[in-house]
């Protein structure tokens, strides 16, 4: 399974609808479930935030590659974790 990583900020509201479709994709697709996403809030820990190149949250990224960056829908949670299996 490759590795996801996942910024985004509190207060944001598309992180927080990100983290819902999480849930919802892992609960409609067990296989989802086992999909470990490492969780960076990027003002807590801006050295790591710093690190990667994006400038939108929530910002995915796949074995070291960015796949998403900004608003998200459901179906691109999907795609994500689904990647992930790969």
């Amino acid at each position: 399974m490759k590795p996801v990583k996942l910024f985004y900020l509190r207060t944001c509201p598309f992180c927080k609808k990100a983290l819902c479709y999480i849930e919802e994709a892992k609960a409609a697709h067990p296989e989802l479930a086992a999909v470990e996403i490492e969780m960076i809030e990027e003002s807590e820990r801006p050295d790591v935030a710093d690190a990667f190149d994006y400038y939108y949250v929530p910002t995915f990224y796949v074995d070291g590659v960015k796949v998403h960056e900004g608003g998200i829908y459901p179906e691109e949670v999907e795609k994500i974790l689904r990647r992930a299996l790969e």
